[in-house]
């Protein structure tokens, strides 16, 4: 794969603060002393401190190996650990201790397991609504390779919003996501506002070599499945082993397309250089 020689000299709209505050370092270490893997980590989120210093963190579950291969995440891939059938309660306790008010579930993909993980994600909803009854919750999953049957268990459950990552435009999903389907994740968001009122979400990332008219028609393509919200950032390589940065995309560029998201009728639109799918998730409740 051909390297980018450029991909360090990152411009300066893309430099972020050191993380500091009481309530980042509150999540951190409550976070390492109790092996919880969150996203913002093993993500490298950019916007870790500003989130954190909110209330507002990204927890994974179902361990921190996926069984997908994508080439543009820097979570580890390869064979999974066992299912700890005891996370769901241990997440929900530790979310409570933290202080959480608004938090984001997500998981890595479990296609090893014949729910694909399913059940821990319904058990892990169910109890963190039952210890915390005025905590609101996003959940970011995956695509259960479409199954009606298993977004069903996510759905019943009723968190405040449902999302699931589109990544990039049709034409690179095969090179960036490797095994996913870019119809797929569009129809599963699709379904799920079919079946219920329920808040649906979906991301893309900039700067794959995608072009101006595929990005404006993804954003077709999710606004016609009905998704409310949509969040557009820039792809930042995890490594010199992932996909690599084609282009740094300047902050007008985003705001155009936050313009043309708006004006199809998406409710809410986070468009930036540093916006990932998570940021400011907490506001994504308050959408009348």
């Amino acid at each position: 794969m051909k390297k980018n020689k450029n991909i360090n000299f990152k411009p300066k709209w893309l430099r972020v603060k050191f993380p500091i505050g009481d309530k980042y370092n509150n999540i951190y270490k409550i976070s390492n002393s109790n092996n919880l893997n969150t996203i913002c980590k093993s993500g490298s989120c950019p916007n870790i401190a500003e989130c954190w210093e909110q209330g507002v963190a990204t927890f994974m579950i179902l361990g921190n190996i996926c069984t997908r291969s994508c080439k543009f995440c820097g979570v580890k891939t390869g064979k999974p650990n066992k299912i700890d059938f005891y996370e769901p309660k241990q997440i929900a306790n530790n979310i409570k201790i933290m202080k959480i008010k608004h938090a984001v579930i997500t998981s890595v993909d479990r296609d090893d397991l014949k729910d694909m993980g399913a059940m821990i994600w319904g058990k892990t909803i169910k109890a963190i609504k039952n210890i915390n009854d005025k905590i609101s919750l996003e959940t970011l999953i995956p695509d259960f390779k479409g199954r009606k049957d298993l977004i069903n268990i996510i759905v019943n459950e009723k968190p405040e919003v449902i999302s699931h990552n589109i990544e990039t435009v049709r034409r690179l999903t095969k090179k960036v996501r490797t095994q996913a389907k870019y119809d797929r994740s569009i129809n599963v968001l699709k379904y799920i506002k079919l079946i219920s009122n329920i808040r649906t979400k979906t991301g893309i990332m900039l700067g794959l070599g995608e072009t101006e008219e595929e990005v404006i028609q993804t954003l077709k393509d999710s606004r016609n499945a009905n998704i409310d919200i949509i969040t557009i950032g820039q792809y930042l390589s995890p490594s010199i082993k992932h996909f690599y940065v084609k282009k740094f995309i300047p902050p007008y560029i985003f705001k155009k397309y936050e313009n043309i998201a708006l004006d199809m009728g998406f409710r809410y639109v986070e468009s930036g250089p540093l916006v990932r799918s998570s940021y400011n998730a907490y506001k994504h409740i308050f959408l009348k």
